[in-house]
């Protein structure tokens, strides 16, 4: 049976253009740069310090909470449409402090704005209440497979407790992590999106059972991602239309699928598809982390 939105969170929702149809194309939002670092390596995962590619894990710098704040008042005026605050990377927004601390600065500056988190999942279960705390409601979770002998094809490692954990080993640790983190958070108050890279000859026949797995945890929607070629896999080839379509196709018998995701930078500034405004904020930063 498929799993709708809480109903609680229906306006949220609706208003967010990385979980609404309706909103995508006139809500704005913006992505803040304070994550440096990650703690899982994905085979098709590079991140990248540039002003030219259009794709997630790259930003021009990275910002301080403070920063943030002070980048986030100035989009605003730019952009009154921007609705959300997300924090995306360029690393994972739960490997360091500094996402969940702008969070908090951000409720205080501007309480009536969504705050929104994309995170790996593996500290999601130690980390849900905090993330609540902070005020956040919408997170998105990559899950790219709930058998561990498919995701140590995407997933070269994880780092747990400063140990290196490799192979299927990591994998099951990452899965148990996830599906643990969605249900947590949900029973929490969040409403949780699944993203899922899709490779082809990897995990394209799984998208069923990944679907099933994150709805039964609480998961309320699926944005089904197409692979961009890079780092380990800079050589498998991209799905095509009708792969993309199939795989839709079959998330959708479990969750709502969101259709409309442009794979936006860590530093996307403005109306998804419609404007973008980063190169005014960030015309003359450093390419170079900031801290951590």
């Amino acid at each position: 049976m498929k799993r709708g939105i809480p109903s609680g969170f229906l306006h949220v929702s609706q208003i967010h253009p990385c979980f609404s149809s309706e909103a995508h194309g006139k809500s704005g939002r913006i992505h803040l740069p304070v994550s440096p670092t990650c703690n899982i390596q994905c085979k098709f995962c590079r991140r990248s310090f540039n002003k030219t590619e259009n794709r997630p894990g790259v930003t021009s710098s990275v910002l301080s909470p403070e920063d943030a704040v002070e980048i986030l008042g100035k989009a605003l005026r730019l952009c009154p449409e921007i609705t959300v605050a997300g924090i995306a990377g360029p690393g994972d927004p739960l490997a360091s402090d500094y996402a969940l601390r702008t969070f908090e600065l951000i409720g205080g500056a501007y309480p009536d704005m969504i705050k929104c988190l994309s995170t790996n999942g593996l500290l999601l279960p130690d980390k849900a209440e905090k993330i609540v705390e902070v005020g956040v409601r919408t997170l998105t979770v990559t899950v790219n497979a709930v058998q561990p002998e498919i995701l140590s094809k995407l997933c070269t490692g994880i780092i747990v407790n400063n140990r290196l954990l490799q192979g299927v080993e990591a994998a099951k640790h990452l899965i148990d992590a996830q599906l643990t983190g969605i249900k947590k958070v949900t029973s929490l108050g969040a409403v949780v999106k699944v993203n899922i890279v899709l490779a082809v000859g990897i995990n394209d026949q799984h998208i069923s059972e990944i679907s099933e797995a994150v709805a039964r945890a609480g998961a309320s929607m699926v944005n089904i991602i197409p692979l961009i070629p890079q780092n380990e896999m800079s050589d498998h080839t991209p799905p095509d239309c009708d792969e993309l379509q199939h795989a839709r196709e079959a998330a959708e018998k479990y969750l709502k699928v969101f259709k409309h995701c442009k794979q936006c930078r860590a530093d996307a500034v403005g109306i998804p598809g419609v404007s973008e405004f980063r190169h005014m904020l960030y015309g003359d930063t450093p390419l170079a982390f900031s801290h951590g």
